[in-house]
């Protein structure tokens, strides 16, 4: 018997202009696919201009600045569309998608869609089942007592994956892949009886119990952090009159 983290996966995963999924956009974005653990990797990559100014915030986490986004990216509309045809399509043949804290890159990408396409990512997929891997929500669900921090980097060390480059959108999208994988064989326990269709139902349960936790903590110690308990994406905000 085959386990859903010894298949095919694919991983998206997204630079951006900075952390807001609803304003900010896609500098660059890869999409790995890997059908066995240690197989040949596909590697789809894209460069975009965004048509906006690239905070140096932004540039000092990724690298990528404004003038090299100009002279090298493509324009947003046309890639966005190759972008969200590519994760249609990795979902139409079978494979569930592995995205780090998927609501913040499938909401960017959902808002890139409407922004530059008038469409958006439930439309390109309709009729496509989405089946979300999501290396933080499992990680969180899982080894919920463990303390400490809980970013890419973080799990890649916990679970003894290589990291090459931190905020590169190809080597953070393997990296996530190489985690969600090692999270199955650490947890198969809990996990070999279930398929990547039902951990998706799933995930959206356990990240809304996260997002809640992480509320009542904010507010206990003073803070009151803004929460949205939807996943694997957030749906669009209603139009302002």
């Amino acid at each position: 018997m085959t386990y859903w983290f010894e298949g095919p996966l694919a991983a998206f995963d997204t630079e951006t202009t900075g952390m807001d999924a609803e304003q900010d956009r896609i500098v660059s974005a890869t999409v790995v696919v890997q059908d066995i653990p240690g197989g040949r990797l596909r590697v789809s990559r894209w460069v975009i201009d965004p048509g906006v100014p690239v905070p140096s915030e932004a540039t000092a986490v990724h690298g990528l600045t404004a003038d090299f986004l100009h002279r090298n990216g493509r324009w947003p509309a046309p890639a966005v569309e190759e972008l969200a045809g590519e994760v249609a399509a990795q979902c139409a043949a079978g494979r569930p998608l592995v995205v780090m804290n998927a609501p913040f890159d499938l909401t960017l990408l959902d808002r890139e869609l409407r922004r530059h396409r008038a469409s958006s990512l439930e439309g390109r997929l309709a009729g496509v089942p989405l089946r979300v891997l999501d290396p933080l929500v499992l990680d969180r669900h899982l080894d919920r007592y463990r303390k400490g921090r809980r970013t890419l980097t973080d799990l890649c060390a916990r679970y003894g994956v290589e990291l090459d480059e931190a905020h590169d959108a190809s080597s953070d999208a393997l990296a996530a892949l190489e985690v969600v994988r090692a999270v199955g064989r650490r947890f198969c326990a809990r996990m070999e009886r279930l398929t990547a269709a039902e951990l998706h139902t799933l995930q959206a349960v356990w990240h809304a119990a996260q997002a809640r936790a992480g509320q009542t903590w904010f507010s206990r110690n003073g803070a009151q952090e803004p929460v949205d308990t939807a996943w694997p994406f957030r749906p669009a905000l209603p139009a302002a009159a």
